[in-house]
């Protein structure tokens, strides 16, 4: 067997504090520095594979996913989410996809579009009420905007009153989490991720906020019924389930239908805005489909550049940045033995970044995903969404959700990045713009 490179003796000693500062900057380091095949000395007794090449994303996440379980890394994530899709594992994980999945087929997503398209109106609505020139952040709008689709749309539910509640909530949550992950006592200590630190106080302090906003949803629905069309809510108490694992799922789609969302939209005004060629281009596209109404569910497939765009921005900055898998059997992947509860971490953010498939991957250019550009690329080259049986569930929901509201922001109004603001990746759960992105409105 081949071994891979990797930092060794008092290299690999200087990455725990380099893991606690930034772990965004330290796999990027060594991505630099050893290429898309890393290993890393045992960490807490786990040997660590940063992999990057998209041959072996397919044959963890794909080819060989039964052999691959969660790492323990998603562990704290089930202090929130209980046993959620994101957390579960098993015949258990596997009957709630089963019973997820028709909800997000492509004839129900369409009709999610109406719901869409209405909550933009009702936050350009609020935009057009204040001058020219006014700055909000970015991320925070675009989180208010992407929980008032998911309110609707999922759980028949107006959330918009709830956003700036939640909002802290789930900030607090995600630096808890990764304050324990980051910790070299998660490695070392067995269920460090409960100790009754001020930390983990915090942290329960602001999971129980979100779970009475979800207790809230499913009173409201069990006194009411829901709308004549069934929504994931209706679904979930239809099912032969428990209390607990309704909550489960409904903080797991809370956080991941709109967090996820929210985080890609954030980073495409971003992205838009140092970029005004790509922007003008997205304004005539926009322009030319739409021609003044709203966007609807048939404009998808016309707004190319549009979803190139989209595309393009979480090739950069995916959401979800990190995966994280832990063998249940030794296996082999690219001649390296890979032993049963190592650490493999496959990383969209390194792998949309691999020079070998991504020319100028720095670069942002969303005519890398028009029509017929992906021609020869690898199908793992691109994985915002994950690959294999469990990749997201939702991608089809976000992809058309990103689209149809990016349509309908572009239609309204132009958004300019204040000058000397440098929005810094934040690796959380998701890579969240840290300190938010300041932008000034202008009415187009």
């Amino acid at each position: 067997m081949d071994a891979l490179p990797g930092p060794r003796g008092r290299a690999a000693l200087a990455m725990l504090p380099r893991l606690r500062r930034d772990p965004l900057e330290l796999i990027s380091t060594l991505f630099r520095d050893y290429g898309d095949r890393v290993t890393v000395p045992s960490v807490g007794g786990h040997l660590v594979f940063l992999l990057s090449n998209p041959d072996d994303v397919a044959h963890v996440l794909v080819a060989n996913q039964a052999n691959y379980v969660k790492a323990p890394t998603y562990r704290p994530l089930k202090e929130l989410l209980g046993d959620g899709l994101l957390t579960n594992e098993g015949e258990s994980w596997a009957r709630q996809r089963r019973l997820v999945q028709p909800m997000f087929a492509r004839r129900h997503v369409l009709g999610f579009a109406p719901a869409m398209s209405g909550a933009a109106t009702r936050l350009l609505d609020g935009w057009a009420a204040l001058p020219d020139g006014t700055v909000v952040d970015a991320a925070a709008e675009m989180s208010e905007l992407t929980l008032d689709v998911v309110g609707r749309t999922l759980f028949g539910a107006d959330l918009t009153g709830e956003a700036d509640g939640m909002g802290p909530a789930l900030t607090t949550v995600l630096a808890a989490y990764m304050k324990v992950v980051r910790s070299p006592l998660f490695w070392l200590v067995p269920n460090f991720e409960k100790w009754r630190t001020p930390n983990r106080r915090r942290s329960e302090r602001a999971e129980a906020h979100l779970r009475a906003v979800v207790d809230r949803i499913i009173a409201a629905r069990r006194a009411q019924p829901g709308p004549d069309r069934p929504d994931m809510l209706d679904m979930l108490l239809a099912a032969d389930m428990t209390e607990d694992q309704v909550r489960d799922e409904l903080m797991t789609f809370m956080l991941a239908g709109h967090e996820t969302t929210a985080n890609a939209l954030a980073w495409t005004l971003y992205l838009l805005s140092t970029h005004p060629q790509a922007r003008d281009r997205l304004a005539a596209e926009v322009d030319d489909v739409l021609a003044g109404r709203a966007p609807v569910a048939e404009d998808a497939d016309k707004l190319e550049w549009t979803a190139a765009v989209v595309s393009e921005s979480m090739r950069l900055f995916p959401p979800a940045w990190i995966i994280e898998r832990q063998p249940t059997a030794d296996d082999t992947v690219a001649g390296m033995r890979i032993p049963a509860g190592s650490i493999v971490i496959t990383s969209p953010y390194l792998v949309h970044r691999n020079p070998a498939h991504w020319p100028n991957p720095e670069g942002f250019d969303p005519a890398r995903f028009l029509p017929d550009a992906a021609a020869g690329r690898h199908r793992y080259a691109f994985l915002p969404f994950g690959g294999g049986r469990r990749q997201c569930v939702g991608g089809g929901f976000a992809m058309l959700e990103a689209t149809l509201l990016l349509a309908a922001i572009t239609q309204r109004f132009r958004l300019d990045l204040v000058p000397g603001a440098r929005p810094v990746p934040q690796p959380t759960v998701t890579l969240r713009p840290g300190g938010g992105i300041p932008m000034a409105l202008y009415r187009r």
